[in-house]
């Protein structure tokens, strides 16, 4: 994994990094030179980062987890997102609350919790990971669309609050990435996604690093309030 990025000196926090579309961003960072904390529930396989066991969903957990690490975070991307998909009228009150904790009022938390610093600091990047699914919609998939949207108005608001401050706050929406969850999808899941491309190809994991990278360098330092979609064209 090449890094394209450097973050020499710089401290970064990652959501959900432990596996997946997360774990794939942490250590890019890593490779590119930044310190790396993960915060995720479970630990998964070790890697070059720090790992933290938070739910982030829980306010307080944050606040604990938060104090605990060395001072200069400048770096958050918020990848945490948990699924429970089941059509509307079969959704439960517990389906409905569980995803949009973690995913929403997880995303919040994060940000309310490390964005002081940044702000004394003057300089700060938040990348917070949403999906087509939340600008588009998805049949199945009510509470997280909902939570996805969600974080795309919450990503436009914190990007006008925070950015007199020197930080800048963006958004990247994937489609359907190939990790390894999404490989064990039954084959027709696979085969439908695929045929919305149009680049008849999924993204893999490290696509969604690569743009988060880009976002979290100065090389983006002019961009805020935007989200970017990397889905191979299945949106359009």
């Amino acid at each position: 994994m090449s890094a394209t990025w450097r973050f020499d000196g710089r401290k970064a926090v990652v959501t959900g990094g432990s596996r997946g579309i997360g774990r794939s961003i942490a250590e890019l960072l890593v490779a590119s030179g930044a310190e790396v904390h993960v915060f995720d529930v479970a630990a998964g396989e070790p890697g070059a980062f720090t790992f933290h066991a938070v739910n982030i969903a829980d306010s307080a957990d944050v606040a604990r987890a938060v104090a605990e690490l060395p001072a200069g975070v400048s770096l958050l991307v918020n990848n945490a997102g948990i699924t429970r998909d089941k059509s509307v009228l079969k959704l439960s009150d517990e389906d409905w609350k569980a995803v949009l904790d973690v995913n929403l009022t997880g995303t919040f938390h994060m940000i309310r919790a490390l964005a002081p610093a940044m702000r004394e600091a003057g300089y700060g990047r938040i990348v917070n990971i949403t999906s087509i699914n939340g600008m588009r919609g998805k049949f199945g998939q009510a509470n997280y669309a909902a939570s996805k949207a969600g974080i795309i108005g919450l990503t436009k608001t914190v990007a006008r609050e925070l950015g007199p401050k020197g930080i800048t706050v963006n958004a990247v929406a994937p489609g359907m990435v190939l990790t390894p969850m999404a490989r064990a999808l039954p084959e027709e899941v696979l085969k439908k996604a695929l045929a919305e491309t149009v680049l008849n190809e999924l993204a893999e994991p490290e696509d969604i690093a690569n743009a988060v990278l880009f976002l979290l360098s100065d090389a983006a330092r002019r961009i805020t309030g935007e989200v970017v979609r990397v889905d191979a064209g299945q949106y359009i």
